[in-house]
This record gives structure tokens, sequence and C-alpha cells, in this order.
């Protein structure tokens, strides 16, 4: 080889970043660990889109092709959703969530006001491009506990409204009652949606009131719109509150739970929706 020929080959390692041309491109640690990451991204949308297609299809024997509780668990949440706001069934009322508590004062004991958390939440969502999965959280409870509620018959939706909170075994107590009017399955699903509702309901009273809390009360209630016919009539007057009232409860509070950081944003939400 020439002096030429090595002057040549010299200048091709330089062009190519010090690689002659003739050595095979051997990947770094740092390209692999990309093609690991946009593997897994991948790999991860195409999940995330499977669910919500599932998520949001019409019930059916396809989504046992995901295990147990797996979609449910991902699903909410984070990432609930539905075609609700189209035809034919589109939303067409308000939810609201009021939340009141009996608490101590000095050797007696007070009921205080009503507050609505649904207000205090969807005022996070005004004027906000990014708002919180928090300010819909009273909305969906309220949505969920109605669908539980409307499922007991009448003499069931009685014994809701009664006042079960003495004792630990108070909601032991109200499912018996319950369960002896038969009508198993939607007893089942309004005790789940009602603990929830009662645990949110009470980080609402810890967060209002603070700890003299004795117990919590809660009202759920919806508000249709103005029907679409009447749309265009200056009278036309929205249809009445349909209350679904439940009587005084226990605390519940789970695990993990931070009174403090639910109320330092739960306060100031508050404020901001009465200004």
């Amino acid at each position: 080889m020439t002096s030429n020929d090595a002057a040549a080959r010299t200048d091709a390692a330089h062009a190519t970043g010090g690689e002659s041309p003739d050595s095979e491109h051997v990947g770094t640690p740092l390209s692999r660990l990309k093609r690991v990451v946009v593997v897994v991204a991948v790999l991860f949308t195409a999940f995330h889109i499977f669910a919500t297609f599932l998520w949001i299809a019409p019930a059916s024997g396809l989504r046992q092709v995901i295990p147990g509780e797996v979609l449910s668990r991902y699903m909410i949440p984070m990432h609930g959703q539905s075609w609700s706001v189209f035809a034919p069934e589109p939303i067409n009322g308000d939810y609201r969530l009021q939340v009141r508590a009996t608490i101590t004062e000095g050797e007696s004991t007070a009921e205080t006001e009503w507050v609505d958390a649904t207000a205090a939440e969807l005022d996070m969502l005004t004027h906000n491009f990014f708002p919180p999965r928090a300010a819909i959280t009273a909305s969906e409870l309220s949505g969920r506990y109605r669908s539980a509620y409307l499922d007991l018959d009448d003499a069931q939706q009685e014994i809701v409204a009664l006042g079960y909170y003495n004792g630990e075994d108070w909601r032991e107590r109200m499912e018996e009652a319950l369960r002896e009017h038969g009508n198993g399955g939607a007893v089942t699903d309004y005790m789940a949606i009602e603990e929830t509702v009662n645990a949110y309901a009470t980080q609402v009273a810890y967060a209002m009131w603070g700890e003299d809390v004795l117990q919590v009360q809660f009202v759920v209630s919806r508000q249709n719109v103005i029907p679409y016919g009447q749309r265009n009539d200056p009278e036309a007057e929205r249809p009445a509150v349909q209350p679904y009232v439940t009587g005084w409860r226990g605390l519940i509070e789970y695990p993990g739970q931070s009174r403090e950081r639910f109320a330092d944003i739960f306060r100031t939400a508050v404020e901001e929706s009465q200004r």
C-alpha cells in the first residue's frame, strides 16, 4: 500500500468519526438501552390502547383476555372514560355530593353546615389547561353511588336513609339489614361504593372541621339539564333535583391516606369556589 493510499484511508476514518470504513459498527450500551426503552414504550402503548378499547366497548367475554381485576384496577381511577358524551345516551345531568358532620363542642355536640364537595372540586377545572384528576372525584363517585342506590328496592333504600354509626360493627349491621330483603348482588355493589364515598366524606369532614369529627353524612343528588327539545324556550326550567339521602355514618379511613395533604388541597378549592 502506498503512502497516498494510507493517507486516503486516514482521511476516510476521520470523516466517519474515527472508524475505518471497513470496520463493523458495534452497538454501544447506550444504543442498546435506547432500543429497550423504545420496545417497552411500544408495548406499554399497545397495552394501553387495547385496555382502553376493552373498557369503553360494550361489555363482552373479550374482557376476559385480561384476567382478574387487572383491567378495572388499571383503568380506575386514572384512565376511566366512556362514550356517554355521545348519542344515543349523552350525559344530561349534573351530580352533586354534599357532606356534613357531627362535631364535639366542649361537652356537647353540634351539626355542621353542608359543604358542596362537587362545587369545590369543579372549581379546579375552571380556566385550567392541566386540571388535576381530583377535580372530578366527587362527580364520579356520585354517579357510581346513584347507580348502585337505584338498584336497591324501596325497603333497602329506607334502610340506607337510617343512621348507622354506633359501635365498631355498624357496617356489618347495616349490610345484614339490607340482605334480609334479598337482592344480594345489588347489596354487594352498594356496600362497596358506599364505603368509598363514606371514606371520601370522612376526609372532607376532617379537612373542613378538624379532628373533632364524630360522624359524617353525605347526600348525592342529580339534576337533569333542560331537555333538548326545549333548548330554545326562554321559559324552560331545569327539572327538579333528585336527592339520594344517606343517614349518619361512622368514620372510615384507609391506610396511607393523608389528612393533611387532602385538607390543603380541598380547603383551597372550597375557598376559591366561594369567591
